[in-house]
Order: C-alpha cells, then structure tokens, then sequence
C-alpha cells in the first residue's frame, strides 16, 4: 500500500479537468489555466496537468487501438492478395512443368 493517501476524490479531479478544458480560451495558455484552477482546488499545477494528460489518454486509447486494428487489416488483406497471387502463378507454373514433361517423355 502507498505511504501516500489520495487526497482528491475522482469526481474532484473530472471537475478540474473538465474545468481545464472550459477556461482554457480565458487563459494565454493551458498552463496558466491548470496554474490557476490548480490553486482554486487546492494541489498542484503538475498535478494537474498529469491529469490531464491521463484523461486526455484514457479518451485517445480507443481511437488509436481503432487506427491501429485498420492499419493492421489493410495490411494483412494486402498480404493475403499477395500470397494468392503467388499461388495462381505456382500453379500455373506447375502446371507447365507438368504438361512440358510429358511432351517430352512422349517423344523419346
């Protein structure tokens, strides 16, 4: 167990995230806006621009797993398209090879 104990509910942090996202355009910057939401509930501006950061990942965690699954499709579809032609011509070569055996056992 942790020597630190959490200071802050979650519902505590949503609301300061979510004010971060509300005041940022009142703010030069975001980290003007997370200094002073900061102070207005009582911890710290890395504080909380480290949560943030985690609601800002759990959000795009999704998304990106969704980008990466499409990525992969297309790759293993364009793989499979590949290895089917490669096969198509296997055959056909062997077929070749086959026939143009028996010609020639056929003329000696």
């Amino acid at each position: 167990m942790s020597k630190t104990r959490n200071k802050f509910s979650p519902e505590v942090r949503e609301r300061a995230v979510r004010m971060v996202g509300e005041h940022r355009a009142d703010y030069g910057s975001e980290w003007e806006a997370m200094t002073s939401i900061a102070s207005k509930i009582g911890c710290t501006a890395e504080t909380l621009r480290r949560w943030c950061r985690e609601e800002a990942s759990r959000r795009m965690a999704p998304a990106a797993q969704a980008t990466d699954d499409k990525a992969r499709l297309k790759l293993l579809e364009r793989e499979v398209k590949e290895l089917r032609r490669a096969n198509e011509i296997l055959r056909k070569a062997s077929a070749y090879f086959a026939q143009a055996e028996l010609d020639r056992q056929g003329k000696w």
